[in-house]
């Protein structure tokens, strides 16, 4: 620039939109970056297998664009086909983990609570039970299915970010619904928030 100011970093972060609203309260705390926000649909979290081939199509389409790319997006289920995908972005990340759970909790949080035994809710999925499990399992026409599905469960967990009184409610009801016993733990966005400080360099990084 003419003044000799230097330009302000672009960043696109391309995130799944099960955690659309969590990753606009973090992103909208950072007021040193020109961030670019954009969700592909939540969907997606009960269709991995189509979540590497949407975040390519996006890519091609925008990531040239900017100086660096986020994807808002764990492993999800891809089976490493994710990570794969990478390889071939030398300025595209993502987040953390093998879950979303792992990034909304932090890693050794997520090692406690990540059993066999465990059905986690976050937010959205809380908000959205009926569509992405109880309808979207088929559970609403076959119940008999409970039983295949969630037979080796033991608890269900509500990791909050920013609960409300229904979404807990929302939340406790699930767990009756799948005959499993009800856990509330509150992660906030903290853990998301140290997350996406650790792919931006700090010196670059202002949050509020």
């Amino acid at each position: 620039m003419a003044n000799g100011t230097p330009a302000t970093r672009s960043v696109w972060v391309l995130g799944c939109g099960a955690i659309a609203a969590e990753l606009t309260a973090v992103l909208g705390q950072i007021d040193s970056l020109d961030i670019t926000l954009e969700h592909l649909p939540g969907i997606l979290h009960n269709r991995p297998d189509q979540i590497p081939d949407a975040i390519e199509r996006r890519l091609i389409d925008r990531a040239e664009h900017f100086d660096q790319v986020i994807l808002g997006y764990a492993d999800c289920g891809t089976g490493g086909r994710l990570d794969a995908l990478l390889q071939r972005w030398d300025h595209v990340t993502r987040l953390p983990g093998a879950h979303c759970y792992e990034f909304f909790t932090g890693r050794a949080a997520f090692e406690d609570l990540n059993d066999p035994y465990t059905f986690s809710l976050t937010d959205y999925l809380a908000r959205h039970f009926d569509l992405f499990v109880w309808r979207g399992l088929g559970l609403d026409r076959w119940p008999h299915l409970i039983d295949d599905y969630f037979k080796h469960y033991r608890r269900l967990v509500y990791l909050s970010q920013q609960p409300t009184g229904d979404l807990v409610e929302r939340a406790r009801q699930a767990a009756e619904l799948l005959g499993l016993e009800f856990e509330h733990v509150h992660t906030g966005l903290d853990p998301l928030r140290q997350a996406i400080d650790e792919l931006v360099p700090a010196e670059e990084t202002h949050v509020g």
